[in-house]
């Protein structure tokens, strides 16, 4: 049996009620106390889609693991335990069929405790009465395996109905990543460039006087400088364009198949045959 002070300490830590062979049943609800010794006797776990509902667990043999506690019961067992009103209250009734269920002796009454609260239901035989409020119910009804027996003889059908909700979940992560790559360029580009001619001209009387000024006989020369264009390369670096990431959002259709249970109830006796429904 869990200690006071664990169970102080994994209140409001949204631990998971897990079972020996390490299957997880679900997060922890309730804890329940016992009337008398107020030492916790029970826990209930929300199971079912989305936690929709929770189930009663003894806490005789169970042990803290982390933030999780761990009992010696199968996750079928659990989930097929009475179901039971959560109310804040156990009576001696409920108590009873919990512990037929998990083949233990029985006690005495428990009150319950979720987020460090205490709810006090004290309750007689037909009527209840809710101390914080002051209110008094009328309960002039049984439990019976779980049937609902009337005191004007009818019988109620009860059965399991299917609420699927929708949650968001992360599915992947998408980056942008930019890295440089070479590559060769080619182009052609036009040069000049200055080569040498050799005119002659015949001796006219036009040009005469030039030939004639300078010795008759003599040795020289004369340079002329060549000149080229050459390409000359340089490079800059330019924006071109803008990339992002945008999210599209796109439905699906996702179809879930769930179990549900259904009470039947059968007639016998009535003379017309019998009938189910």
């Amino acid at each position: 049996m869990l200690a006071r002070e664990n169970i102080d300490r994994l209140m409001g830590l949204n631990g998971n009620v897990r079972t020996t062979e390490g299957d997880k049943v679900g997060s922890i609800g309730t804890f329940y106390t016992d009337d008398d010794t107020g030492e916790p006797t029970w826990v209930t776990v929300k199971t079912g889609l989305f936690g929709s509902s929770e189930s009663f667990i003894p806490l005789q043999e169970a042990t803290v693991d982390g933030d999780d506690v761990v009992v010696p019961y199968s996750k079928d067992h659990i989930k097929d335990a009475p179901r039971v009103a959560e109310d804040g209250h156990l009576d001696p009734g409920e108590e009873s069929r919990l512990y037929n269920h998990y083949q233990l002796d029985g006690g005495t009454g428990f009150s319950g405790q979720d987020d460090y609260a205490t709810r006090d239901t004290s309750t007689t035989r037909d009527t209840e009465t809710v101390r914080d409020t002051g209110n008094t119910r009328d309960m002039g009804t049984t439990r019976d395996s779980g049937t609902t027996r009337d005191d004007d003889g009818a019988m109620t059908r009860s059965e399991e109905r299917l609420n699927v909700g929708k949650e968001s979940q992360a599915t992947g992560r998408a980056r942008l990543r930019k890295y440089i790559t070479t590559e060769n360029v080619t182009t052609t580009v036009p040069v000049q460039r200055e080569e040498v001619r050799v005119e002659r001209e015949p001796i006219t009387d036009g040009n005469s006087g030039d030939a004639m000024s300078g010795p008759e006989l003599t040795e020289s020369e004369h340079e002329v400088t060549l000149h080229e264009e050459r390409p000359v390369v340089d490079k800059e670096t330019v924006p071109v364009e803008r990339v992002r990431l945008e999210k599209d959002t796109v439905t699906d259709e996702v179809q879930v198949d769930e179990e549900v249970r259904k009470e039947r109830i059968e007639t016998e006796g009535t003379g017309t045959g019998e009938a189910r429904r």
